[in-house]
C-alpha cells in the first residue's frame, strides 16, 4: 500500500474495544449466521454492555459491514506478506500471487467461508450490489502494488486505480463462481488459469 492508503486503513483501525467487538462478531458470524449477531449477543460475547456496543455501532448491520472490512484488511495484509517473499517492490508476479494468495485466505477464512457457504445471498447484498468496506481496502491495496510495478516496468501502463478496479471485479467473479464450477475443472487448474487471466491483463 502507498503511504497514503496506510494512512487512509490505519485511520478507519478499530480500536482495542472495537477489535475485541470484532472478534465477537466474527465468532457470532462463524458459528451462528449472521441471524445470531445481534447487539445483545454481541455484548454478551463481547462481555461488554450494549452501551459500549452503540458507542461505535448504530446497529448490527453496522457491524456486519466493520467485520468485512477489518477481516479483508486482515488478509490483505497477510497476503501481500504471503507474495512479496521479501522483494523490495510489488511487481506483475507478485501481485498475480497476491491475489490468489487473496483468495485462497478468503475461502479459508471462517466468516467468509460461513457466508459463500450457507447464506450466499447475504454476502451477495453485503458485497456485491454495491462497493463497501472490505472491497475499498482490497481495490486500495491491488492499486497501490499496481502503480508501484508500473514504476518498475512489469505492469504496462494505465491508471492503477482503473486497473485494480477490473483486477478485483475478474478475481472476485472467478472466487464466487469457483465452487459452481467445482465439477467442471480441477481447482489447481482453476487457479492457474485465473493467473494465466489476471498476468495477461496486467502484462505490457
Amino acid at each position: 500500500m502507498s503511504v497514503r492508503n496506510v494512512a487512509s486503513v490505519a485511520a478507519d483501525a478499530p480500536d482495542a474495544i472495537g477489535v475485541r467487538l470484532l472478534d465477537a462478531a466474527g465468532h457470532l458470524v462463524a458459528t451462528r449466521g449472521l441471524k445470531g449477531l445481534t447487539i445483545a449477543e454481541l455484548a454478551r460475547e463481547a462481555e461488554v454492555s450494549r452501551p459500549t456496543v452503540y458507542r461505535r455501532f448504530r446497529s448490527s448491520d453496522d457491524v456486519v459491514r466493520a467485520l468485512l472490512g477489518h477481516r479483508a484488511t486482515l488478509l490483505v495484509a497477510q497476503a501481500s506478506h504471503e507474495a512479496r517473499r521479501g522483494a523490495h517492490a510489488p511487481d506483475r508476479a507478485a501481485i498475480v500471487a497476491g491475489v490468489l494468495a487473496f483468495g485462497d485466505l478468503f475461502r479459508a477464512d471462517p466468516v467468509f467461508r460461513r457466508l459463500l457457504r450457507r447464506e450466499p445471498e447475504v454476502f451477495t447484498r453485503y458485497t456485491l450490489q454495491r462497493i463497501g468496506r472490505s472491497q475499498r481496502v482490497i481495490h486500495e491495496w491491488i492499486a497501490a502494488a499496481l502503480a508501484a510495478a508500473q514504476e518498475g516496468g512489469s505492469v504496462r501502463a494505465g491508471d492503477p486505480h482503473d486497473m485494480a478496479l477490473m483486477v478485483l471485479i475478474v478475481s472476485q467473479g472467478a472466487l464466487l463462481s469457483g465452487p459452481t464450477v467445482a465439477d467442471l475443472v480441477d481447482p489447481d487448474a482453476w487457479r492457474a488459469e485465473l493467473a494465466h487471466a489476471l498476468d495477461a491483463y496486467l502484462r505490457p
